[in-house]
């Protein structure tokens, strides 16, 4: 609703004697506008004319109410937004000229009220009364401005992608082409986000089917894009919904393996997010329906983050076995994966394999002869652990 202002006799009459120049103030503010904003001096994108309708609507509206005859609402400043959202107008400069009008306005009044002591303390007394009716037009077109912006974006696909890929690879250009993103996509610029990577079948094919509409149905916001290999989203969780909340609902959606990235709270970091997740799904079985949370899997991030550095371990740590015919080597590397899934358990590891004991501790005893590297020791089983994942990660990197 829209501040009255207090009824001072001396300012309604100062309003209407302004209201009746209400066509040469507007002309004269214009030009006053096109000098302090540079963006609206060429007048390619808003026309001096346009400028000039949309200046006398909004100075109608605010000198009406200094007059004391407000006009209802604050619809002036509401198709002012509009209208300049749907021209392309970057919200700052819209905004930095309401500014140079509430000072141009203010110095109008009291250079109306010259002359008259009585007259000018009652516009300072009202002065802030009028700088608050200044920001409350600021704020309707504010609004009205970014209501445009998110539907036309949702109404176009086109545009709705590049603001998702605006996110996710960081090409933001400051605080307002963030929260244009952010709106555009019905996001919150400011809460707590993950990205999820979920690997495709195929090209094209979504790994998570519908995301979007499933996750809104469960009270989840998110957007989505899918690329040629894998299906990305931004996802906003909350306490009622956190991420094991998530990763509980995207386990029952999804038809491959999906990485998790760490939880973030503002969308400039979501590329850094996004690294993470593509981290996390690298991490996980490309064969299977394997969910990874980046900060579960930190040796295998560590190893992917460095291919070249991960071959040299499993080169120099491996090597000799790796070199084992095809047979052998798939053996020896699957007994000792094995025995580290089951925490040095050699019982749990031989029943696992179906073997005898004596089977597990001959095939550990054979790597450690090859390797140089005893598994009795912290040193030893750390290196042999370190190298087994780096073969197993690289062999995931060529198959996928």
């Amino acid at each position: 609703m829209a501040r009255q202002l207090e009824p001072v006799t001396a300012v309604a009459a100062i309003g209407e004697r302004l209201m009746r120049r209400v066509d040469d103030l507007a002309a004269e503010l214009t030009g006053v506008i096109q000098k302090a904003e540079p963006f609206y001096r060429a007048g390619d994108v808003v026309a001096t004319e346009d400028l000039r309708a949309s200046v006398k609507d909004n100075l109608v509206h605010i000198l009406s109410r200094l007059a004391g005859q407000p006009i209802p609402g604050l619809a002036a400043a509401r198709a002012t937004g509009r209208r300049r959202a749907e021209q392309g107008v970057p919200l700052p400069p819209i905004l930095r000229a309401y500014r140079v009008a509430g000072r141009f306005i203010w110095e109008a009044a009291l250079a109306e009220a010259s002359g008259d002591e009585d007259a000018t303390k009652d516009v300072v007394r009202v002065g802030s009364d009028l700088w608050l009716i200044i920001d409350e037009h600021s704020g309707a077109l504010t609004d009205a401005y970014r209501d445009a912006v998110a539907e036309h974006a949702r109404s176009n696909l086109q545009t709705r992608t590049a603001m998702l890929d605006v996110l996710l690879r960081g090409d933001a250009s400051g605080a307002s082409r963030l929260w244009e993103c952010a709106a555009a996509l019905r996001l919150p610029q400011q809460g707590s986000f993950v990205v999820v990577a979920a690997r495709a079948p195929g090209p094209g094919v979504e790994s998570v089917p519908q995301a979007e509409e499933k996750l809104r149905g469960r009270g989840v916001q998110s957007a989505w894009r899918l690329e040629v290999d894998a299906q990305v989203g931004v996802v906003v969780v909350t306490p009622r919904l956190p991420v094991e909340t998530l990763c509980a609902y995207l386990a029952e959606l999804t038809s491959g393996p999906v990485g998790i990235s760490d939880t973030y709270s503002s969308l400039d970091q979501t590329p850094a997010a996004l690294r993470q997740a593509q981290l996390a799904c690298s991490a996980a079985d490309p064969a299977g329906r394997e969910l990874i949370r980046y900060e579960q899997v930190p040796i295998a991030v560590l190893l992917l983050s460095a291919p070249d550095a991960a071959a040299s371990v499993a080169e120099s740590i491996l090597g000799p076995v790796v070199a084992l015919p095809p047979a052998e080597r798939d053996v020896l590397l699957a007994t000792l994966r094995v025995w580290f899934d089951e925490d040095g358990v050699t019982s749990n590891a031989a029943a696992k394999l179906h073997v005898h004991r004596n089977t597990v501790r001959y095939r550990l005893k054979r790597i450690e002869d090859l390797t140089g590297r005893s598994l009795s020791t912290p040193l030893g089983t750390a290196e042999l652990h370190l190298a087994l994942e780096a073969v197993r990660i690289l062999a995931r990197t060529v198959a996928g």
